[in-house]
Parts: structure tokens; C-alpha cells; sequence
């Protein structure tokens, strides 16, 4: 291991990090690194595969019990990397090879290892409103899928094999080394079947032994209203098939959601900015402001500043949790260019106005005369 990351700094957790606290972490980064977002990226797509391989490992409970006893036993044996996990079983492995029961040692014997087969991610293109409402989406993608001319075990007709004689049916063998510490028992893969315990004596004609086929898995999956872009779906058994007949793999979806033209969303609230006339904003009125299906009418009240803010609660974006509210930003839509006689029906205007019936320029004149001495209301 002394070439490999730490699994745990990899995933940026705590030694004592749980279960789903490793999840969020491994979600979290393998969609800031996934190669789709990054196309042509080797150093993300190194990360990535990284990402992968702590996450194989720390979520898998055997696992990860044989990598922290590693980390704390340096030099007691090899893992193998995601997936294989070749070298030590860990702990209860020695304890139990003291007393026998690996390959022929004598006593009783452990069950052959089965790995489990490798996740896949696909992700998604959803519009806005797709993800907002909800929708089916067709997905394909190519896969290892296991056998069903051998039942993935790479026999011919899931039959046509022995136990391994090296190993006994354990999938294990225990191996013996003297260090100038003593002797060292390890319990590693038989390398004779490879941790099946099975050794092949005809193999499947279809799948030439592997226990997979390379195919082509197209099917329709629904996609929840409400769902973000930091959202996933799993489908359990839809991943790659395991090389020596265990479990299948899962396939988890992402989504990459395409941004709204005027609509902004921020968990499941919304967010909109919509231009306001200058008397609109000073003698009030009403508006009409884009939510999810159509316009929705808004009043201003009279006095209203730029950059005010109204909520529309139950507006926003229905989810499990509940649903969110449409905020809406009002902004004074301000001539950029005026004629001359329009300039000087603003002067007529502004000469009928005092200062006192502006409310924040009354405010503000009254600081500076206290802050600078200076009357603002007498120039």
C-alpha cells in the first residue's frame, strides 16, 4: 500500500466516518470529477477512477475491515486495489487460519470469495422543466452482464466443474513467510481458481469461461419531479457482472440539468428578476411574473425601491420535502437616453417635489448635515 492514497483522504473523510458519510463524500466528488464534465482531462479522469477505487473499498463493510487492519499492520500483506483485494483476509482471517480451515490445512472451511462486480454512472440531459416535473428518459449503455448459458459461472451449462483441489472449495489459501520478526501467516485468492473455489472443466461455449457477455442494456427509467443536479438514481444489479460469479454491480444515473432562460433555482426555491417602470414603481400597479407553468400576476405597491424583494410562497419547486416559494426581484427599468424635452418635463417634475416626500433623500440629508454640516435640503 505504500504506493497507493489513503482510500480515507481520498474521500476526504475521517477514519470513523459512517457508512453514508462516506456515500455523500464519494457522491460529491465523483460528480465534481466525472470524465463528462471534464472531457479530455487526463488528471480528472485519474481522479476520478481514484475516487472509485476509496469508494469500492470504504464502502464495502469486509472490505474495509481487511484495509484498516492494513493500515494499521503495514507489511503484513498486499491489497490488491479496488476490486481485487487480493492479499490478506484481515484479521479474522489470521485468527482463523491459527486454527486451520484454509486450503487443506485441516478444520473447517471458509465459504469461497465472491467480488462484486464494478458500479456504473451514466448521466442524464434534462431540461429545466423535466427536472421540476418529472419525466421517463430511454438509457443505453453497454455492459458485462452475466451468463445465461452458465448462470455466470463460466461452466459450461453452470455444471461442468470440480471443486479446486488446491484450496479445498475455500477460494483461499494460506500462505506462510519467517521474517526476522518470526513467522507471518497471510490468508490470500487462490491463485489456481481465483477465489471461486471452482476449478472449470468445460467451459461455456458463450462466454468462453469468462461467466459474461458484452451486451447492450437499454430500458426506460422514471425520473421523480424534483430531482437536482446533485441527484442520482441507483438501479441495483444494472452495473458490471462480477468476474467469478458474484453480485452484479449497480448503475447509478446523474443528471445534468440545463439552465432556465429567466428562472434561477436554489434547492427548491426560484428565483426571478423582472424590470419594473419607473411609475410602476412609484405609484404602484401590477406586473405579471414567469413561475413554472405560466405567468403569475404580482401587485406592486406604491413606493416600491429597485431591488425589492417579494415571496410567493408555494410557487417554487414541489420535492419530498415539501415545496418552495418564487422569489421575485423587482429593478426600475431606467431610460438610458431622453430627448430634451423630456429631460426638462423630469426638471418640472422634481421641482414640485420636496425633498421631505422622498423618505430615504430625507434620511440621507439629514446624516450628511450631521456627519459634514452640510444642508443637502437648501441646494
Amino acid at each position: 500500500m505504500a504506493d497507493k492514497k489513503n482510500y480515507y483522504d481520498v474521500l476526504g473523510v475521517q477514519r470513523n466516518a459512517t457508512p453514508d458519510q462516506i456515500k455523500s463524500a464519494y457522491r460529491k466528488l465523483a460528480k465534481q470529477y466525472h470524465p463528462d464534465f471534464h472531457p479530455g482531462d487526463a488528471a480528472c479522469a485519474e481522479k476520478f477512477k481514484e475516487i472509485n477505487e476509496a469508494n469500492e473499498t470504504l464502502s464495502d463493510e469486509n472490505k474495509r475491515k481487511q484495509y484498516d487492519f492494513e493500515l494499521d499492520h503495514p507489511g503484513m500483506g498486499g491489497m490488491g486495489g479496488a476490486g481485487g483485494m487480493g492479499g490478506m483476509g484481515g484479521f479474522e482471517d489470521i485468527i482463523s487460519s491459527m486454527f486451520g480451515g484454509f486450503g487443506g490445512f485441516g478444520g473447517r472451511q471458509s465459504a469461497p470469495t465472491r467480488s462484486r462486480g464494478a458500479d456504473i454512472e451514466q448521466t442524464i440531459r434534462l431540461s429545466f422543466l423535466d427536472a421540476i416535473k418529472g419525466c421517463s428518459k430511454d438509457i443505453s449503455y453497454t455492459r458485462n452482464e452475466p451468463c445465461k448459458s452458465c448462470s455466470g459461472t463460466g461452466a459450461k451449462n453452470g455444471t461442468a466443474y470440480t471443486t479446486c483441489p488446491k484450496c479445498g472449495g475455500s477460494g483461499r489459501i494460506k500462505y506462510q513467510q519467517d521474517t526476522i520478526f518470526g513467522r507471518t501467516i497471510q490468508v490470500g485468492v487462490c491463485t489456481d481458481c481465483n477465489g471461486t473455489g471452482k476449478k472449470i472443466t468445460d467451459r461455456c461455449p458463450d462466454c468462453k469461461g469468462a461467466g459474461y457477455t458484452r451486451k447492450q442494456t437499454s430500458f426506460t427509467v422514471k425520473i421523480p419531479a424534483g430531482v437536482d443536479s446533485d441527484s442520482s438514481l441507483r438501479k441495483r444489479g444494472y452495473g458490471q457482472a462480477s468476474a467469478n460469479g458474484g453480485e452484479c454491480g449497480d448503475l447509478y444515473v446523474y443528471f445534468r440539468i440545463e439552465p432556465h432562460k429567466l428562472l434561477v433555482r436554489k434547492d427548491k426555491d426560484l428565483f426571478v428578476t423582472v424590470p419594473i417602470s419607473y411609475r410602476t414603481a412609484v405609484a404602484g400597479g401590477k406586473i405579471l411574473v414567469p413561475s413554472i407553468d405560466d405567468m403569475i400576476e404580482l401587485t406592486i405597491p406604491a413606493g416600491t425601491a429597485s431591488g425589492t424583494s417579494f415571496s410567493l410562497r408555494g410557487k417554487g419547486v414541489k420535492t419530498v420535502n415539501g415545496t418552495g416559494s418564487l422569489f421575485v426581484t423587482v429593478e426600475i427599468d431606467i431610460p438610458s437616453r431622453l430627448s430634451r424635452e423630456q429631460l426638462k418635463k423630469i426638471d418640472e417634475f422634481e421641482d414640485t417635489v420636496t425633498l421631505k416626500s422622498c423618505s430615504n433623500m430625507h434620511k440621507f440629508s439629514g446624516e450628511v448635515a450631521s456627519v459634514y454640516g452640510v444642508n443637502v435640503e437648501k441646494q
